[in-house]
């Protein structure tokens, strides 16, 4: 009975190694080819027009900023934020964030 345990434990030892083998056979790089080339073909020159899209869209955006409108429902303090003058919050910034009676005036650029 040991004998039969024992060869069937080496046969799963021994044969889990060669199924489990991605790289088997003559065809043992060509896996990583395909991905290279596709990374230099595909990837690479993707990335590069996503890059160009953006850049140009950002060139054709308008920075003004548009009319501010004092809607209830939005920028409501029920008590001031714990630091600063406490009408700021922690990350403001004065070109995206209104304050709730408008815009702020100074302008950095």
């Amino acid at each position: 009975m040991a004998a039969v345990w024992t060869r069937l434990i080496r046969r799963t030892f021994n044969s889990g190694a060669r199924q489990l083998s991605a790289a088997a056979g003559a065809e043992e790089h060509q896996g990583g080819r395909m991905w290279k080339i596709l990374t230099l073909v595909v990837a690479f020159p993707g990335v590069t027009v996503c890059m160009l899209n953006c850049y140009l869209k950002a060139q054709q955006h308008s920075h003004e900023k548009g009319e501010f409108v004092a809607y209830d429902h939005l920028r409501i303090r029920s008590k001031p934020f714990p630091w600063g003058d406490g009408n700021h919050s922690l990350f403001h910034n004065s070109h995206a964030n209104p304050l709730p009676t408008g815009w702020e005036e100074k302008d950095d650029h």
